[in-house]
């Protein structure tokens, strides 16, 4: 099934944020996928790379999250370069950067130099532990702050270690969306008051806020302090993934007793006498008829079975597949856009949608453009 092709320039509202223009400081994770999300809301984001190789040594023509940027060289150790990425900043409403804490203060670049000259600036700052702390000057990756944030306790078998969720939890979903949520309510106010400020998105303190609804749990005695035995973390028989006959798997999600009666008939075992599912003392008893009753077919069976009912059952599909799956190809949710399959631009708006205007910035290929665009002849001096 062939995916959508991206859409062709826009020539109207790029975007919800169409105008806003933003400085991204150039690092790795989830400082950029911050810019690109607002990047493909219609921002003119201007990345600022620094002379060298990519600190993931990939090639950045299929650096997705680098699309609708454009980039910079700027040598900030240079005695051209702070003053270069200032003159930026005094033209932007939104400044990105994920350097350890202190680090763009020595560089020049810092929010007292940035917003000394720009006044109503968002400075937004993306690291792990946060600008302040015991940990705050150490080195981190997503893995370890989930650890220490209490998520990756959660996830996994009971009998098992925790299973790492690639870096979709910490990096993106504690870092990313939180640093965006930040620096566009901060622009709120800045455009109200005309003072902007710094946002200090720290990705142990958003992934400790992902988990604000176990705290409730917990508190109330719903929810188990330990992995794998509780409704939502695969410990209940009937919200988890189970093997098919091929190896592949399926993902059953029927809490609601409608779509439980549903998933039961459909699964081969409304005829006989199952025990109490609310009693998680009977779940192993479930697990294991579940189990059973998986194993005897395909999993391309199984989708056959379940699929355009409410029982709340899917396939486990990978990436490459779930760009082909009909759902997703319909609404265009994966596109395919200058040679490369990627999500397309989410969420999404009725009268000013993000589109995919540009393909992965080249580090350095807008600078003469960007100079001419945002009058910054700084960037000339520097050009590398």
């Amino acid at each position: 099934m062939s995916r959508h092709p991206t859409e062709p320039p826009h020539h109207g509202v790029a975007g919800p944020l169409d105008g806003v223009r933003v400085v991204e400081l150039a690092g790795i994770g989830p400082g950029p996928f911050a810019a690109m999300l607002l990047a493909d809301l219609g921002a003119d984001v201007v990345r600022v790379d620094r002379p060298g190789p990519s600190p993931l040594r990939g090639d950045p023509v299929h650096d997705v999250t680098n699309r609708n940027k454009r980039s910079v060289m700027i040598d900030l150790k240079s005695p051209e370069g702070p003053q270069a990425v200032r003159a930026l900043a005094a033209r932007a409403e939104i400044l990105v950067e994920g350097y350890r804490p202190g680090v763009a203060e020595r560089l020049g670049v810092g929010p007292d130099a940035c917003m000394s000259a720009n006044p109503a600036l968002v400075y937004g700052r993306m690291t792990g532990w946060g600008q302040r702390g015991p940990l705050a000057a150490l080195a981190g990756h997503d893995i370890g702050y989930i650890a220490t944030a209490g998520a990756l306790s959660m996830i996994g078998a009971p009998d098992g270690p925790p299973a790492v969720p690639v870096n979709l939890l910490g990096d993106y979903a504690g870092g990313s969306l939180y640093l965006t949520t930040g620096v566009l309510a901060a622009l709120l106010t800045a455009r109200v008051t005309g003072r902007g400020q710094v946002v200090d998105a720290a990705i142990v303190d958003g992934t400790a806020h992902l988990t604000a609804m176990f705290w409730g749990m917990l508190a109330e005695g719903t929810w188990q302090d330990a992995r794998g035995r509780n409704l939502l973390d695969g410990g209940c028989p009937h919200y988890g993934v189970y093997e098919t006959a091929d190896g592949g798997w399926m993902a059953v999600g029927a809490l609601e007793p409608q779509f439980y009666a549903v998933f039961v008939a459909l699964l081969g075992l409304d005829g006989e006498t199952l025990p109490d599912r609310s009693d998680p003392r009977n779940w192993p008893e479930l697990r294991a008829l579940f189990t059973r009753r998986f194993k005897t077919a395909t999993r391309t069976r199984w989708t056959s079975v379940f699929e355009g009912t409410d029982a709340c059952v899917a396939p486990v599909l990978s990436l490459r597949e779930a760009a082909d799956h009909p759902h997703l190809t319909g609404r265009g949710t994966y596109t395919e856009a200058y040679g490369v399959t990627q999500p397309a631009p989410a969420p999404r708006f009725s009268d000013t949608p993000g589109t995919l205007r540009l393909p992965p910035a080249v580090p350095g290929a807008h600078t003469p453009d960007v100079a001419h665009d945002w009058d910054v002849p700084e960037l000339l001096k520097d050009h590398c």
